[in-house]
Formats: C-alpha cells, structure tokens, sequence
C-alpha cells in the first residue's frame, strides 16, 4: 500500500493535542513506517487592528494524517484520545487526491503557499495613526503581507507622496 493523506475527525480546540497524541504513540510504539505526517489546516492571518501574525486554523476539528492505511494504523489513529474517527463512507476511510490535499492545506498546484490575508485592500483610504503624518489620509497603492507593510500615496501641498507605513501604524475609515 502507498502513503496517501487522510482526513480525521477530532474534538474541535484539540487539534494540536491530537497530533502530538499521535506523534507519541508513533515514537513509542515504532510505526514511523507505517504513519508519516500529520498536518493541521491553518493559514496565517495579519490583524489589521495592530499588524500582528496569527495562525488560524482553516478546519476546525480536522487534522491530516499520511499514512498506509492498514487495520494496526487504522486501529492507533482511530483509538487516540481526541480523536472521533476518519472522513470516508460506510466506516471506511477515503483518502484524498493530490488536488484535494492543496485546496486543504490552501496550496497551489505547484505547492507554493499562497499568500496570508489580509483586510487592506489597493486602493482603500486608511488614516495614519502615527509618525510624521499623523491624521493625514493615505490610500494604499501596494500591500507588502510579508514584511507587515503598506506603500501609501499621501497628498501633500498637492503632490502624491509616496510612503511606507507598517499595518498597525495605520487605521481604516469608515
């Protein structure tokens, strides 16, 4: 039997007690061969309130599991504590396409993760909090989610000026 990737069902909040249940009994009882990855859906989140990063889990109460498929890694997985049983039909579990797989874990077909999301939007106008432009409305030209910045033009003696503002150093108007 190949590796292929499962989807199971946990108590919802308790991904990451799951996963490290089963990364436990995998260790201690020497299935390294027979299960191989567990992955839990997130996708990182920039809050545009103060500009800071978070985790986000895209599923709640679903966590990944590659594995081969057989009654003793059927049986570890499916008697974890946490754990509620496998996505299939009629009690026996499906495994998921390649394609299937990237639309979970939000990856391209090349297996790239896209981007983080954000709130800002190129052309919105949000007003500075902060700095030598404090008050002064800005309307985005450019977002950069990776550094947590903004390139903004801001109209000054009649001129767009260009200028680069973090996440939290700017709000946006209503």
């Amino acid at each position: 039997m190949a590796k292929k990737w499962y989807v199971v069902h946990t108590y919802s909040g308790h991904e990451n007690k799951v996963k490290t249940a089963i990364l436990n009994r995998i260790e201690s009882l020497g299935l390294a061969d027979q299960i191989f990855d567990i992955q839990i859906p997130t996708e990182t989140v920039v809050n545009k309130d103060d500009g800071r990063r978070q985790e986000k889990k895209i599923y709640p109460g679903y966590i990944l599991v590659q594995m081969d498929m057989n009654d003793n890694s059927w049986y570890i997985v499916r008697n974890t504590p946490g754990v509620t049983g496998f996505i299939g039909s009629q009690n026996k579990p499906v495994a998921l396409t390649r394609d299937e797989y990237n639309v979970m874990m939000r990856k391209s077909k090349s297996g790239e993760a896209p981007l983080a999301v954000t709130n800002f939007k190129i052309g919105q106008v949000v007003r500075i909090q902060d700095g030598a432009f404090t008050d002064f409305d800005a309307t985005i030209v450019e977002i950069n989610v990776d550094k947590g910045t903004l390139r903004c033009n801001v109209t000054l003696f009649g001129r767009e000026t260009p200028v680069e503002l973090e996440f939290s150093s700017v709000e946006t108007i209503e």
